[in-house]
């Protein structure tokens, strides 16, 4: 006799739904500014966390060195950030926020806020609370890092 596996009762079903309408979502509002997930979480190191090292960015966002390379070198080519520093050792090279790079993150922190508003707000401050504390530790302990967002 087969037992029930109800997929849609699984956590990792719920939390990788969620986490793709979340993604979804945000990639078509700051899509349509021309920045991509990767590129919001460079801008907000960068501009609001103080994360300035490509390695401390990797560490940040959660994502292999290599990954956060190509999106810097992208965002370079773009305008948003520059390199200062030895362009030979990695870690002495500080990521800033060019003019430009500065009105992209101005441009899209409102709408990210109004993202995690939209979902915040369908529950109560204590169960955001809860959640928040539940997916820290669930997450705990696991160290892998994600190639891409």
């Amino acid at each position: 006799m087969k037992s029930a596996y109800r997929l849609h009762q699984r956590l990792g079903y719920k939390v990788s739904r969620l986490a793709r309408l979340m993604e979804a979502r945000l990639e078509g509002m700051i899509g349509e500014l021309g920045i991509t997930r990767m590129m919001w979480c460079v801008l907000s190191g960068v501009g609001l966390e103080d994360v300035k090292t490509p390695s401390d960015l990797a560490r940040y966002i959660g994502i292999a060195r290599p990954t956060v390379s190509r999106v810097l070198r992208d965002m370079e080519e773009r305008g948003l950030i520059c390199r200062n520093g030895a362009e030979r050792d990695g870690r002495a090279v500080e990521i800033v926020l060019t003019p430009a790079g500065e009105e992209a993150l101005r441009r899209c922190h409102p709408l990210v806020d109004r993202l995690n508003a939209h979902f915040a707000d369908k529950i109560n401050a204590s169960e955001l609370t809860m959640l928040l504390g539940h997916l820290d530790a669930l997450a705990e302990g696991e160290t892998r890092e994600l190639m891409a967002l």
